[in-house]
């Protein structure tokens, strides 16, 4: 069994993507509530929840929204829960939904397998700062 926080949304994310930093700095700015907890995808936790979850490593290429023994989604559901999370201004996101999910996932992936490519790709994971060490597991 995991040892995961209660009652927090926890964001598996590729961690050395700058497309993915800068979104997870984002939800950090946004996340009054306090809502979420960040995973690298590569780190040995993120591996533990994927294969807790039935989600094979080698083919993930997304972001990951898991709510611990609720559900969790992925690709465009992943983001329009983030932002239905968050609330206020970015819950209209969530009218997103009218798009069908084979659409929206598509150009999902197109942005996936070019994010390297327009936004780089850093050497190695984020290091948290003290005051965000905590938000990260």
């Amino acid at each position: 069994m995991l040892n995961l926080p209660h009652n927090k949304k926890i964001i598996l994310f590729d961690g050395v993507c700058n497309l993915c930093d800068s979104a997870v700095q984002f939800v950090i700015q946004h996340d009054k509530n306090d809502v979420f907890r960040f995973v690298a995808l590569q780190s040995d936790l993120g591996q533990q929840i994927l294969k807790h979850i039935g989600i094979n490593p080698l083919n993930i290429d997304s972001v990951i929204l898991y709510e611990p023994g609720i559900a969790y989604y992925y690709k465009s559901a992943a983001v329009l829960e983030i932002a239905k999370s968050l609330g206020g201004f970015f819950h209209f996101g969530t009218l997103l939904r009218i798009i069908p999910a084979g659409i929206s996932n598509h150009l999902y992936d197109y942005i996936a397998k070019n994010r390297y490519k327009w936004y780089g790709k850093k050497e190695s994971c984020m290091i948290p700062t003290k005051q965000l060490e905590a938000k990260f597991l």
